[in-house]
């Protein structure tokens, strides 16, 4: 038992190799801010903000970026993160591309406009199934305002060199990730 969650059954996800736990799943959830372990007095934590209507991707991205020293808020969804997004400052956002409610790339065009200083990293997993001559959805994104994008499946290495590219650089070229 664990934070009074009694675990069983592990589950392997596909995006991160972490073992998550299926109970750890919490599926009436909004927004959650995860914060890391306690630093040094003056160190400035960088915010991440991401929205994903999936819950095992948030809780695998929060998980990694976390132990890295982020602190991360996620938002089950594009109504969520705008709620999220007007409450609290943060460093760079994290948004999957397609999301209920929200049509395509609306999600990435309305949270770059909303914060055009916040850098976005759109993330998709989408494929045709004749990917010769479909459209590169995340190659689009960059067009509507995202720094830099990620495809489903992505290593946390990825995620992390993403996510610290658009911190540390002002303006970030596009970066596409698959490994």
């Amino acid at each position: 038992m664990r934070n009074g969650i009694a675990f069983c059954n592990p589950h392997m996800h596909f995006i991160i190799q972490t073992i998550c736990r299926h109970s750890d799943l919490i599926f009436a959830w909004d927004v959650r801010v995860a914060y890391p372990p306690p630093c040094e007095e003056g160190i400035i934590v960088p915010r991440v903000l991401v929205v994903d209507d999936d819950p095992m991707v948030c809780t695998t991205i929060e998980a990694c970026l976390t132990r890295k020293g982020f602190e991360v808020t996620v938002a089950d969804g594009g109504e969520a993160g705008m709620r999220a997004l007007e409450a609290s400052d943060f460093d760079v956002m994290l948004i999957d591309v397609f999301m209920p409610h929200m049509r395509g790339f609306e999600s990435v065009r309305m949270f770059h406009e909303r914060r055009p200083d916040v850098p976005v990293v759109a993330m998709s997993g989408y494929a045709f199934a004749n990917a010769e001559r479909a459209p590169d959805f995340l190659r689009m994104t960059i067009e509507l305002g995202a720094a830099c994008c990620l495809r489903k499946p992505f290593t946390p290495d990825a995620l992390l060199t993403s996510v610290n590219q658009c911190i540390t650089t002002p303006k970030t070229t596009v970066r596409h990730s698959k490994s």
